[in-house]
């Protein structure tokens, strides 16, 4: 179960965008959302709107997700806000925060932190990839599953390029609008780093189950943002985040209220923003809409 929750929890939350440092190349959707209609709210007061749009940060190339309601916020938007904002013509950077994080001396062979009938699985993905056996000893293990997570998103031929945030991001920067960001890598990377062990560890085992269970859930998870269901993604998340109080401190409950902060701020401020987050935090009981609504907002669903 928890397995499924973190990668879940990754794609829902927004937190793909940290594990793909650059642009990997996808293979065509086999299939196409021909009616998809994301979930988008306005928050807004006499002269202030903030669009706020679940996304998710990882599709298959041609997906086809926009709406003309989606369009029109785009357009009438003045500035995109993001959870993170990865400096693709400087990917060294993030490297070295992963690098300066996501390593540690003293730790128990990376084969030890996962159960013995994974072991053989977990010397076969390393064996894939270009990093040294030694090196996955001396990572953290949410890290190691990070860099065995991505070979397993080419496999699925998704691409962060594809995803929501990078084609926000062209077009706002196309247009000459500001682009800003909610947390900083390196706030995103503490968030993995400050899990407990048990939990990085069922990220590890969960980043070697077979391409064809990846599938599976992805797609489950992709259906059911494509058709805006946002009581689906709120089950999902209540469902299982009870059983693992630790991981919604960390990934949803904490994040959620310091958004919310800083949304409330920016209604002071006149003008229009388009904020595109994970779809996890716009869904269940502890989302954004609704801490904002506690507040005496004016939240409105428009699609």
């Amino acid at each position: 179960m928890l397995k499924k929750l973190l990668q879940r929890s990754l794609g829902l939350l927004g937190l793909f965008a940290i594990t793909s440092c650059a642009e990997i190349p996808a293979a065509p959707a086999s299939a196409a959302a021909a009616t998809a209609r994301p979930a988008l709210w306005t928050v807004s007061d006499r002269d202030t709107t903030i669009y706020l749009f679940g996304t998710i940060h990882m599709l298959p190339e041609n997906y086809r997700w926009r709406t003309p309601a989606f369009d029109q916020a785009v357009n009438a938007s003045q500035t995109l806000v993001v959870e993170t904002i990865i400096d693709e013509t400087n990917p060294q950077a993030l490297v070295a925060e992963m690098a300066r994080i996501g390593f540690a001396t003293g730790l128990p062979p990376i084969t030890e932190r996962v159960s013995p009938e994974k072991r053989p699985l977990l010397e076969a993905a390393m064996a894939r990839q270009p990093i040294p056996r030694a090196g996955f000893d001396r990572m953290k293990t949410w890290a190691a599953a990070f860099m065995l997570l991505g070979t397993q998103f080419q496999e699925l031929g998704l691409s962060g390029g594809h995803g929501v945030e990078a084609v926000l991001k062209r077009e706002f920067s196309a247009a000459g609008k500001p682009i800003t960001q909610l947390e900083s890598n390196a706030e995103q990377l503490a968030f993995f780093d400050s899990l407990p062990e048990s939990a990085q560890r069922g990220l590890l085992e969960g980043a070697l189950e077979s391409t064809q269970a990846m599938r599976t859930e992805f797609n489950a998870m992709l259906d059911s943002w494509a058709r805006g269901d946002v009581n689906a993604i709120g089950e999902t998340f209540n469902r299982h985040l009870s059983e693992t109080p630790e991981l919604k401190t960390a990934l949803v409950t904490r994040r959620n209220q310091n958004w919310s902060n800083w949304l409330a701020r920016r209604m002071a401020q006149p003008g229009t923003v388009f904020v595109a987050v994970g779809a996890g935090h716009l869904a269940g009981d502890d989302s954004v809409q609704r801490l904002l609504q506690q507040r005496g907002f004016r939240v409105r669903r428009v699609q």
